[in-house]
Order: C-alpha cells, then structure tokens, then sequence
C-alpha cells in the first residue's frame, strides 16, 4: 500500500466523527458532506508530513470549514426553502434514521441557529462531542478564556435563559 492509499484509509477511519462533527455545525447533511470533502482535499493537498494527530487535524479543519460556511451564510442570509425536516443519511437501517432524527431533531437545530458562528462551534465542539478548551481556541482564533465565554453565551442562549438575570436586566434599564 502506498502512501497515499494509507493517509486515504486513515482518512476514511475518521469519516464518520467529521461527518458527525460538521452535521451539528451546519444542520445540513449535504453541506456537512461538502465539509468533510474539503477536508479531505485539504488533506491530500498538504499530506500527512508533520501532522502529530491526525483525528485532531482534521477535526481543526472540518469545524474552520464549518465556521466559513456558517459566517457565509450570515453575511449572505439565505433562508432554506418551506419547513421540511433536514436530510437523512443513506444507507443507515431506517429505524436507526428514525431515531437519530428523534435524538437530535429540528429543536436543536433551531436552538443552534440562535447561535453566532463562533458561539456554535464551540459549543458543538466542546458540549457535544468533548473537545478539549485549549483545541477549541485554536479553531475558533480565540484565547482560552474567550472560547470558554462563546461556549458560556452558547449554553445560556441554548437553556434559553438571559444573560444577564432579571434583577439586573431591570437596573440595566433603569440606568
């Protein structure tokens, strides 16, 4: 096997995390693919030369992809067309479908259009699928502390509680 069908391999290992991974930035499965793709010739592009972790690599560049996509789509606000459900995957067994649709369904995409691109990824990335701070900084291009108040906003907005408590909200307005 040569090097190229290695990192291929390597790569495919790793499909489904970033197709999970993208899915929840994006809500769309066909954008998410479109995500992973990318990913993928990026990858090809630069080779695995100098990459320690590639699972962490390619998580990095799946949600910076993700990130553009979402911070496109706010610049140019394109509404999706009639209140249909987001798309399935294929080939899965239709009662796994089901219940994925069930699990994650249309509320919390809603919720997560709520969010701010950046506010988004760093709550996917470290409230659903566990990504270290520190990693979550550097996708977003932002301190520690900075990714970990998107990830605060981020819950807040998700619980749909306010940011700032009622009491205060009402000094807020007073001043």
């Amino acid at each position: 096997m040569d090097g190229a069908d290695e990192l291929a391999r390597r790569f495919e290992a790793q499909r489904g995390q970033l197709r999970a991974v993208a899915y929840r930035m994006v809500g769309s499965l066909d954008e998410a693919e479109d995500a992973v793709q990318e990913t993928w010739l990026r990858l090809s592009r630069a080779g695995d030369d100098g990459i320690d972790h590639l699972a962490a690599w390619l998580t990095t560049v799946v949600s910076r992809i993700c990130l553009d996509m979402l911070r496109s789509r706010a610049a140019q606000r394109e509404d999706p067309y009639g209140d249909q459900a987001p798309e399935s995957g294929g080939g899965a067994v239709p009662e796994d479908e089901a219940v994925l649709v069930d699990s994650v369904g249309l509320a919390l995409l809603v919720v997560l259009d709520r969010l701010g691109p950046a506010e988004r990824v760093a709550f996917v990335l470290h409230d659903l699928f566990g990504v270290p701070f520190d990693q979550v900084a550097r996708v977003v291009e932002r301190s520690v502390p900075a990714a970990k108040k998107l990830a605060s906003r981020a819950r807040h907005k998700v619980r749909g509680t306010p940011a700032v408590p009622g009491a205060e909200l009402d000094r807020h307005r007073q001043v």
